[in-house]
């Protein structure tokens, strides 16, 4: 698992174009403030049966410790294929957004998560500090 997480001041999206056929068509057009960004992207190995709660747990205490170090209960997931490593399948990283948002959901949080198989355009503002842009590899 890899996460590129921003403290962002502000976070727009809007969807641009499918990237797989098989997902519904959707105009989405949504603006955040004070949100934290996860551009998260699963890997093959975070398949593995072993490992599938240790990521889901490391992940979430991730985000909840990037959100909690600004007082943020904002956040938007965003499915970004585009961070190296080998790609996990469509349906789990779907499948484990999903999971992560209800969790944060279950816990306090106010969750986005962007069009699943769609490219968007963005406008994101972030914070200037050190903190509001954070990289995390999760083994």
């Amino acid at each position: 698992m890899r996460l590129l997480c921003f403290q962002a001041k502000r976070f727009r999206w809007k969807t641009f174009s499918k990237t797989l056929p098989e997902v519904p068509d959707q105009e989405v057009d949504e603006d955040v403030r004070e949100t934290v960004a996860v551009f998260l992207h699963a890997e093959a190995s975070d398949e593995e049966s072993e490992r599938g709660s240790s990521v889901l747990r490391q992940t979430l205490k991730h985000i909840k410790w990037l959100a909690n170090k600004r007082g943020i209960k904002n956040i938007v997931l965003h499915s970004f294929a585009h961070l190296g490593g080998q790609a996990a399948s469509p349906s789990f990283t779907e499948a484990f957004l999903q999971d992560i948002a209800q969790r944060l959901r279950e816990t306090g949080y106010s969750v986005w998560l962007t069009p699943f198989g769609h490219f968007c355009e963005w406008d994101l503002s972030v914070h200037g500090d050190s903190l509001a842009k954070v990289w995390k590899e999760i083994h």
